[in-house]
């Protein structure tokens, strides 16, 4: 039996390595819920057996049932009927019932609603894994940050109203944001939410490009305030798929076919709001998309999973030359360089989720401080430094792991060679489904404009002090003074960029993170590298009637920090040295290496 959960070596090793005590006596706020609810743990290790219990659980209903159901979803897509309804692809409908029956669609609601209660680390480690399976799937199911929304900020009728149904699996959601011109730039959003006289709201107007727009529940960004402009315009709504509710088209896209995408029109649409008027934009959505874009992230690891493991199986069975392809010295080095990407994308994914995790905890404990105000001063303190480092860390996480999966889909294609371009492989389909990743929930630009800021204004810096003072093997010295070197250079590079202004900043944000990405997961291998869990993994077994050898995850993670770490030095010093050099060329010389608009395209 395929089990996507067990046969990761890496998935089950970070398990064992990060300390998710802290992290689900958060959750279960010291485990006053234990007698209560049904499951509800009592103490750490039994919350760390259900964690383990239910990843499992899931990682053999998503190598079991979801993947094989994948390739016949992505060729049969979604169905829009005469009625503005949806019907989804046969798969995708029989896999959302069999998550439902597998009390997995409540992962993070509280117990009263009937869900896990379980930590966002251990949500991307599942998402990643249904993505692996199918990741059109994983557009519904990573969709429960809807019912978190709701749960953070609506009232206790709106959700006692939704919640239940959400953790039971009876209903799918929809974050109704973008319109036709109102994509990435929310502020512009015109969709009408108005009173009537009894002071019910109602909304009027399209939205387009709505994942899973089909969804029971819909989560609907509106301008409440007519005459005011821009964000502080906005409210959020919530509100029923009903008669009112049109889905006007089915977008046809490239990849995630079983994934549909609505044009909606809303025709006068009773709905509620969530929370406080004019906080639509600036608090609700913004927290709704955070959580958005560490989906896409874990979505995106599964993908790399994926594609990466065909390449892997056809390298070794594609017989060239008198051997396997994989002993020729580019496939090879192809080959270890998806792995190490994918790995070091899994540890900055699980590290960002760490710290939400841990940003949500402090948070529940200030809205009931401590008497002691000593105490208090110190976990406000300790919120603010955190909340600062996960809004670095998420969308450096989007970011980094939306470009590795599209590169490792890439290379995955041309590992295969003609076979990859053909559609008896899936990693086609998995390229076409990669794509998308860049883009939806803020494209690469923007997660880079928005982790610049963090890199730029000492967030980075401080947390690389953090990480540089933790304990690690004497063994790794050599490359610890590495990364000390490179964080000279990003120090220089940082002080260069805010002498050239806002605007230098922006057009060298990229080469700005993609060093403090190489930095902080040089770290986090290092820290995995000096590990305690005593983890045997095998080896590849590449000889001619070799015995099957293993070996301990703690010296293969020290192999993969020494390559990832001393390959990625003299990019960080040239791309600190691209910075440095001044050139705007970009802004001065545009117009003339561009040319005017060409008339006919």
């Amino acid at each position: 039996m395929a089990n996507f959960y067990r046969d990761n070596d890496d998935i089950q090793f970070l398990f064992r390595h990060i300390d998710l005590a802290p992290l689900a006596g958060y959750m279960e706020e010291g485990f006053r819920f234990a007698g209560q609810f049904d499951y509800a743990p009592a103490t750490p290790e039994e919350a760390l057996q259900n964690y383990d219990l239910v990843l499992d659980s899931l990682g053999r209903l998503s190598g079991d049932f979801i993947a094989p159901r994948s390739e016949d979803v992505d060729k049969e897509g979604n169905t829009l009927n005469p009625d503005g309804t949806v019907t989804y692809a046969k798969g995708i409908a029989e896999s959302l019932d069999a998550l439902a029956k597998a009390d997995v669609m409540g992962f993070t609601l509280p117990h009263r609603f009937g869900g896990l209660n379980f930590p966002n680390l251990i949500y991307s480690m599942a998402i990643e894994i249904v993505s692996r399976a199918d990741a059109s799937l994983m557009n519904i199911f990573g969709l429960q940050g809807i019912a978190e929304t709701i749960n953070a900020f609506a009232s206790e009728d709106i959700k006692q109203k939704y919640l239940h149904d959400f953790a039971g699996g009876k209903v799918t959601g929809a974050m109704v944001l973008t319109e036709p011109d109102a994509g990435s730039d929310l502020q512009s959003v015109k969709l009408r939410a108005f009173q009537a006289d009894d002071g019910k709201w109602y909304l009027h107007g399209v939205k387009r490009f709505i994942t899973n727009g089909c969804g029971e529940v819909l989560l609907v960004l509106a301008r409440s305030e007519p005459d005011r402009a821009g964000g502080l315009g906005l409210s959020l709504f919530v509100c029923d798929r009903g008669p009112t509710v049109k889905v006007r088209r089915l977008e046809d896209k490239l990849g995630i076919h079983g994934s549909p995408t609505c044009e909606l029109f809303f025709d006068n649409t009773p709905c509620e709001l969530i929370g406080e008027r004019q906080r639509g934009l600036v608090t609700y959505v913004m927290a709704l998309m955070n959580g958005a874009r560490i989906g896409i992230a874990a979505q995106s690891m599964g993908i790399a999973e994926a594609t990466y493991r065909i390449a892997r199986d056809y390298a070794a069975s594609r017989v060239q030359f008198g051997g396997p392809i994989e002993k020729l010295p580019a496939v090879r080095d192809m080959l270890m360089d998806m792995k190490i990407a994918i790995e070091a994308g899994r540890a900055l994914l699980y590290e960002t989720s760490r710290v939400v995790d841990m940003e949500i905890g402090l948070e529940k404990i200030l809205n009931d401080p401590p008497a002691d105000k000593d105490k208090a001063k110190e976990f406000k303190n300790r919120h603010r430094k955190i909340k600062r480092l996960a809004a670095m860390l998420t969308p450096m996480s989007k970011y980094y792991c939306s470009e590795m999966s599209n590169t490792a889909a890439y290379d995955s294609i041309q590992i295969l060679g003609g076979s990859g371009f053909m559609r008896d492989y899936a990693c086609e389909r998995h390229a076409r489904d990669a794509r998308i990743t860049t883009i939806y929930e803020g494209t690469s630009q923007l997660q880079v404009v928005a982790a610049v800021r963090s890199v730029s204004g000492g967030t980075c810096e401080k947390y690389l002090t953090d990480l540089a003072q933790n304990n690690y093997d004497s063994g790794l010295k050599d490359i610890l003074d590495i990364l000390s070197q490179g964080t000279e250079h990003l120090n220089k590079a940082v002080a260069f960029i805010k002498e050239g202004g806002v605007e230098y900043m922006d057009l060298y944000g990229r080469p700005l993170v993609d060093i403090a990405i190489a930095l902080i997961t040089g770290y986090l291998f290092c820290d995995q590298a000096s590990t305690k869990v005593d983890m045997q993994v095998p080896v590849a077994n590449t000889g001619s009637g070799d015995e099957p050898k293993t070996i301990s995850m703690k010296e293969r993670k020290a192999n993969i920090a020494r390559r990832y770490i001393s390959r990625n030095a003299p990019k960080i010093a040239a791309l600190a040295e691209t910075i440095c050099a001044g050139d705007k060329s970009t802004f001065t010389e545009y117009d003339s290496v561009i040319g005017p608009v060409p008339e006919e395209l």
